[in-house]
């Protein structure tokens, strides 16, 4: 699953849109650890409860000057903690690399990049997420619409931190922080399972238009976050929160 972004320039102010498409496969990575590198959704109970396994290890892998704000980690660790029962803990480590000269990037692209740089994978009881912060843009981005982020495999995100940087810098557009924990949360919930990608639903609330998203407005799993001056208020508390139907998928399926 993917994050979008649609943007139109008005006369006297900017309109951005933020969204999630389902356009990526699910193609096993051939030199990976094979159970790191299963379809999205598979690992989401296994995330969730303590079940299989009782600590999570996320690997977070930026370029260089690409890194998140500690903000937006900090952020994101209280999402995990609030909805993941581990109760060995939640442990995220952090590093650069070199930048990989790829860019504009495509999941084949991502994937590569993964196998190279990748150093933790599921060991005993402990399960294990990376997630790569990338200096470059997706490669089906154009004028209109560019992609902030992508949960690709069971255990694997990409973060277009470039074009986070970017989106940032627009009049009225919410703190880098704010769209970075922003598309961590939500990237990490498709993990999750959520919208009926391995978490079953506990009510009808998946978007019959965009799978794997919410029609509840405003949660962070709707198919659309619109960030605009006029939208402010709804960024003024932080970042979008799950809804209650989320949240009771995710406590079916072993998380608080």
């Amino acid at each position: 699953m993917q994050i979008t972004k649609f943007l139109s320039i008005l006369l006297f102010a900017s309109f951005i849109l933020v969204g999630c498409s389902d356009d990526d496969d699910n193609t096993l990575i051939p030199d990976g650890e094979s159970p790191n590198t299963q379809p999205l959704g598979t690992s989401a109970n296994d995330l969730l409860s303590d079940a299989n396994f009782r600590g999570l290890t996320v690997e977070i892998v930026s370029v260089e000057g690409f890194a998140p704000t500690t903000t937006a980690v900090n952020t994101f660790r209280t999402f995990l903690e609030e909805r993941l029962f581990k109760p060995d803990g939640i442990t995220i480590n952090q590093r650069t690399v070199s930048s990989s000269g790829l860019s504009p990037f495509n999941i084949d692209k991502i994937k590569e990049i993964e196998t190279n740089t990748r150093t933790e994978f599921n060991e005993g009881d402990e399960i294990t997420v990376y997630i790569y912060f990338a200096d470059g843009t997706n490669d089906n981005d154009d004028g209109s619409r560019v992609t902030l982020g992508t949960a690709y495999l069971n255990t694997s995100i990409v973060i277009y931190e470039s074009t986070l940087r970017n989106l940032s810098s627009n009049p009225n557009a919410p703190m880098l922080s704010t769209i970075e924990a922003a598309t961590l949360n939500h990237e990490f919930a498709h993990l999750l399972g959520l919208v009926n990608i391995g978490t079953p639903l506990q009510s009808q609330h998946e978007n019959t238009v965009s799978r794997g998203h919410c029609n509840v407005q405003n949660c962070l799993m709707e198919a659309a976050i619109e960030f605009e001056s006029g939208m402010m208020d709804m960024m003024g508390n932080g970042v979008p929160e799950l809804d209650a139907q989320c949240i009771a998928d995710l406590q079916g399926n072993g998380g608080r």
